[in-house]
């Protein structure tokens, strides 16, 4: 190895050309002038700051356990928000986890891997380790770990869903704050997850993860197809009767919707009694909202309670068929769950489905 006693002068590049810092417009984006500013700013300094913020709160620290937290959290999220820095190297994942050790020295018990809050970026190492190890991690086709499923292809459907049109404003608010933000809390995230896969929609997760590739702040390469394989159920986890509801999981953290009037506008004024489910109220109701279901906000694309129990059965085929060594043909493109718009589907969060130390 080489060795050097010293570096040369600032500015001098020998016989390089120093390429200027390329502009927005050929990095292929339009007039970001109007564009929402996200609440997070980057850089080493904002990244210890935060850091030394969230582990002020020694308690918190102690009692921290993913995968609980409120997902509707959004003018102070329920987490740390320092994956975006841990991503990017604004902030070392060695250095966050001896802080971490300090405070649990500090204090009598606290909780214990995986569920910690050391115990996320043991998970970020591991999926690290996993995707290293495994040919093809990021995809289904030729990933043997990878359950193999004849997801169905629906542009339609998949549109709707990234661009937060589902007609679910539970989904719908996740999605525009992704595309707003960069960021949005794990259980948010599993919620969208769930509901583009094996949840309601059938569609490939492969479609998914390439949508938070693009928008995601913190988005990593191995951790991202990580959890979209765990969330859904192609790998690591294999429960895929347990579904997030659209509609009661985000109620029970946020009754008023809150959450969904500051990412909706147009639904800010819907009653409580119908905020998750709009089009559930009476025209007059929708009149006085200034919101018409179906020409202000979307009707629901699907209906849940029947799209859910259709991907239960998919789901079960494609495991059957893998137990017995097959190889599921492509699904092909179906209407029958849609509309009759009823709530539906199980709500509980797995204990160990969040690993991203977000």
């Amino acid at each position: 190895m080489e060795e050097y006693s010293e570096l040369p002068p600032i500015g001098d590049t020998g016989g390089y050309e120093l390429l200027p810092v390329p502009k927005l417009e050929e990095l292929g984006y339009g007039d970001v002038s109007q564009e929402y500013i996200p609440p997070f700013r980057g850089g080493e300094t904002e990244a210890l700051k935060r850091m030394r913020e969230s582990l002020q709160d020694k308690e918190w620290v102690a009692k921290f356990e993913k995968p609980k937290g409120d997902p509707s959290a959004f003018l102070k999220p329920a987490t740390t928000v320092l994956s975006p820095y841990l991503k990017f190297g604004c902030l070392s994942a060695r250095y966050f986890y001896h802080c971490i050790q300090d405070v649990y020295r500090s204090t009598k018990t606290h909780t214990k891997p995986p569920v910690s809050l050391a115990g996320q970026l043991l998970w970020r190492d591991f999926f690290y380790t996993v995707s290293f190890g495994t040919p093809n991690f990021d995809q289904m086709e030729g990933n043997k770990i990878c359950k193999q499923i004849p997801w169905i292809e629906n542009e339609e459907l998949f549109v709707a869903w990234r661009d937060g049109r589902t007609g679910y404003p539970w989904i719908d608010a996740i999605m525009i704050q992704l595309r707003k933000w960069g960021w949005m809390h794990h259980l948010a995230r599993h919620s969208v997850a769930c509901f583009l896969t094996r949840g309601d929609l059938y569609i490939h997760w492969e479609q998914g993860r390439d949508v938070f590739e693009r928008l995601l702040i913190d988005s990593d390469w191995a951790i991202n197809n990580g959890n979209w394989l765990w969330l859904s159920c192609s790998s690591f986890f294999y429960q895929y009767h347990r579904i997030y509801s659209p509609i009661s999981f985000g109620k029970k953290y946020d009754p008023n919707g809150d959450y969904i009037r500051h990412f909706i506008p147009v639904l800010k004024d819907m009653p409580k009694e119908y905020i998750y489910e709009p089009w559930t109220a009476p025209l007059s109701v929708q009149e006085k909202a200034r919101c018409i279901v179906g020409k202000d906000y979307p009707k629901p694309v699907v209906d849940h309670e029947a799209a859910s129990k259709e991907c239960r059965r998919r789901m079960g085929e494609a495991y059957a068929s893998n137990r017995l060594g097959g190889n599921p043909v492509k699904g092909n493109s179906s209407n029958s769950s849609r509309r009759k718009f009823s709530d539906g589907g199980q709500d509980v969060p797995d204990s160990s489905m969040s690993k991203q130390p977000r």
